[in-house]
């Protein structure tokens, strides 16, 4: 890893993306209610729910809910709301096919049918260094030829959104769930990271995110008709069927000041789910994961070394190029948000819609709105973002974007607490 990028990126193992650490919600010894509740709550669902279910296709979102609640200020019994709720659709543990050891444990990558198998050596690790979660994070996440950290992105990025939840809430049970879902849902992205032949010179470079969204990959007529419809399986296929081109646009991006640069990705993030949006459609589900995982990517930079910060950025832009194609490449209109009127509606107004509000339970609803706040938070630009926030609390109606629902899935769980993944190869 230490190699690549050479000659795009002089200063790799330097860049640094400049972000404070958030305050840590050390939930497990503080005597409020709420910390008690969310304790429990965490505790109770990694015991009886696996973090896999629904034919190994859905990934358990309790713990991202529940962070985000608390976080917010969630009572008590909201929390055991939002724990009934997402309890409905979530599975117990099965046994694994067989064992996972120090010697076999890569060998099982991307087999999720070892995910309870998974669990278990990570949580035997964890009490052999002593309940150091960090040191097992470390060990497995940041270790190797080909580090889990290259593939967090996997999965849906949920795997980097778990183990950010595992830093903001230091929490010991949290982070050897994020690292089973690294290892189960890992697939042949992470060569991309971990092989320096695929980043090349750039075609057009630009340090605009934006720009190589909306100005050239939407008009690129080498992805037009490539997918009839949107959906979870294109976001996988589009590199079987386009991989040059992807690269391209993925390498195009100049990382000169990469402070600067997340800057913009996380606005770029917003307006994908936000200004993407028309009157009278549904929020995309697959593109405002391209929010929540920018949102997990700016808590997890300042907790790793500056050499992991431009792989991160990186792995999570690739992941936009291609969710933005396999969702039939809309509009980016910064308008929708620029010109909207909040009406004096404030950040108050937005917690309490993710608090009280009709889609309170609805776990990316939630996530959504926080990682709007904490980009404000971080960057200033609290216009933009509150707008954006007071836009998407007040219209949204579920989420959209699947394209042709498999007739035989459970399309509630689509449409209300809908998940999918990149096919594994």
């Amino acid at each position: 890893m230490l190699s690549y990028a050479w000659y795009q990126f002089p200063n790799l193992l330097s860049s640094q993306v400049k972000v404070p650490k958030e305050k840590v919600c050390d939930f497990e010894e503080k005597p409020e209610k709420n910390a008690r509740a969310l304790k429990h709550l965490l505790q109770e669902n990694h015991t009886q729910h696996a973090v896999i279910y629904h034919n190994l296709e859905f990934h358990n979102h309790m713990p991202h809910i529940l962070g985000s609640a608390f976080i917010l200020g969630s009572n008590p019994d909201h929390l055991r709301e939002i724990f009934k709720a997402e309890a409905e659709t979530l599975e117990p543990w099965t046994d694994s096919p067989g064992e996972i050891t120090e010697a076999n444990w890569r060998e099982h990558l991307g087999n999720k049918h070892y995910q309870r198998a998974y669990m278990d050596f990570f949580e035997d690790q964890l009490a052999a260094l002593g309940n150091d979660w960090k040191k097992l994070v470390e060990k497995f996440l940041l270790s190797g030829k080909e580090p889990l950290i290259n593939n967090l992105i996997c999965g849906l990025g949920h795997p980097m959104i778990h183990m950010h939840y595992a830093y903001e809430l230091s929490s010991k049970i949290l982070a050897p769930e994020a690292l089973t879902l690294s290892a189960c849902f890992h697939n042949s992205m992470h060569v991309y990271l971990d092989d320096p032949s695929y980043t090349k010179p750039p075609v057009k470079p630009t340090e605009e995110p934006m720009a190589i969204l909306n100005d050239y990959v939407r008009n690129d007529k080498r992805f037009d008709n490539v997918f009839q419809t949107s959906g979870d399986t294109n976001t996988y296929d589009i590199f079987d069927k386009r991989e040059g081109a992807v690269l391209e646009y993925w390498n195009d991006l100049v990382i000169k000041d990469a402070t600067a640069l997340f800057k913009k990705c996380q606005k770029l993030a917003v307006g994908l789910v936000v200004a993407t949006h028309q009157a009278g459609q549904k929020y995309d589900f697959f593109l405002v994961h391209g929010l929540t995982t920018s949102h997990a990517v700016r808590h997890l930079l300042p907790q790793f070394p500056a050499k992991y910060h431009v792989p991160l950025v990186r792995q999570w832009w690739l992941f936009v190029i291609a969710t933005y194609i396999s969702q039939l490449r809309p509009e980016i209109d910064l308008d929708r948000i620029e010109k909207f009127d909040r009406q004096e509606r404030d950040w108050d107004f937005v917690v309490k819609q993710a608090l009280e509000g009709h889609w309170r339970n609805d776990a990316h609803y939630v996530k959504a709105l926080r990682a709007m706040k904490s980009a404000a938070e971080t960057w200033g630009d609290e216009e933009f973002y509150l707008k954006a926030a007071v836009k998407f609390a007040t219209e949204f109606g579920g989420w959209g974007g699947f394209g042709v629902v498999d007739q035989n899935a459970d399309k509630r769980i689509l449409e209300n607490r809908g998940d999918a993944d990149w096919k594994t190869k």
